[in-house]
Formats: structure tokens, sequence, C-alpha cells
């Protein structure tokens, strides 16, 4: 049987924005941007600062991107001088850690065998989101090999990142493949998440933890 995967974007209808502690559309970071009440840096950070706080309670998220500040500065170095990379300049974006970044970043698809998966390749939809203006944040935590590991593993654990809990319950089950992405967008650790798909793998994390999926 031939496999197929569909990349899918989470997200959730607010952000957390910590230098104003309200919530906060992607239309509305970019008016942000627009009249200077904040800088990609400081939300960038503000998301960093976040994952680092909550992370621990529900491995939503593997990794961080070392980067991501630099990719922002750069950001607002081009915004400075009145031009936008383009329709997602300065946001944050995690990715499901099966989709491949190239530089500082493994790709590990949860499996300790590909932990210092380092490569020089971005994924197509990778090279599209930093084309248009995205910020690579970091990668999401997904159930081993997106499921594919064992017909009995439990849904967001890895062993890379360890079980993926639900953000409104973590004695609840937060579904998968990419429970990772979908639960960081639920707890705002970014305002959009990536995530694979083959038979449920989005649409079902999303729905259990309260966010939505656009499915190409």
């Amino acid at each position: 049987m031939i496999k197929t995967f569909t990349f899918s974007l989470l997200s959730v209808l607010a952000i957390f924005n910590a230098k104003a502690q309200e919530l906060k559309t992607i239309d509305e970071i970019h008016s942000a941007y627009k009249n200077n009440s904040i800088n990609a840096q400081q939300l960038t950070q503000n998301y960093i600062d976040r994952i680092n706080k909550l992370n621990p309670q529900y491995n939503a998220v593997i990794s961080l991107e070392p980067t991501a500040i630099a990719q922002a500065k750069t950001l607002d170095e081009l915004a400075a001088k009145g031009t936008w990379a383009g329709p997602l300049h300065g946001i944050p974006v995690l990715l499901k850690d099966n989709i491949e970044t190239k530089g500082t970043l493994p790709t590990t698809a949860g499996s300790l065998a590909l932990k210092n998966n380092v490569t020089d390749n971005d994924a197509f939809v990778v090279k599209q989101l930093r084309n248009a203006g995205a910020i690579i944040l970091g990668k999401a935590n997904l159930s081993e090999w997106a499921n594919f590991r064992s017909s009995y593993s439990s849904s967001g654990w890895s062993a890379v990142g360890g079980e993926t809990h639900n953000a409104h319950d973590v004695t609840r089950n937060p579904c998968g493949s990419s429970a990772g992405s979908a639960v960081a967008v639920a707890l705002n650790f970014a305002p959009i998440a990536l995530g694979t798909e083959t038979d449920g793998s989005i649409t079902c994390p999303a729905s259990v933890n309260g966010v939505y999926a656009i499915k190409p």
C-alpha cells in the first residue's frame, strides 16, 4: 500500500503576546509591527520564553531553532527599510519534527535513531515558509515516525520528545500523530504550526485540543 502525507497548517484564532498581556490575531501582529508597538525579535522572544516556561509540562516542542532571533532580526531590519518579506513576515512557525530543515535543527521523526540528523536541505514547504517571511521557531513533538513505529504506540509519544499532553487536560489523549503541533498552537507557543496527515493525524489532535486545521 502506498502511504501519502498531506501537509497541513494548524492555527488558533489568537496568540499570546507577553508584552501586551493579551491575545492577538496574525493580522493584529502585522498591525503591531506596522505601528512599532512590537517587533519580530520581541515577539519571537516572547514565544521562546513561554515555551521554556510551560513546555516541560506538555512536551509539545522537541527543539527550538537557535537562529530564530537572528531570523527575526533580519526581518526587522528589512521592515525598517519599508520592505516586507511576504505574507507571513515575522510570524513564528513550529514544524512537526518529520519536516526537514537545513542548518542546525535535527529532523528526528521523534526517533533516537535520527536524534542527530542535521541536514543541508529544507523541505519544499519550509522553503515556501521562508520565502513568505516566516520565522522557523522549532520542531513539534509527534507520535514517533508519524505513528508508523507501532500499531500499539501511544498517541503523541516519541522517544526523543516523550509523551505530548493534551493542552486542556494532561490526563486526556492529545491524539496524533501531529500531537505537538496542535498542542503547541493551543498553548500559544506559536500562532501557526505545520503537521502531516495520512489518516486523521492532524484533524484528530486539532479537534481534541481546540484548534482548527487547514488541510489543502
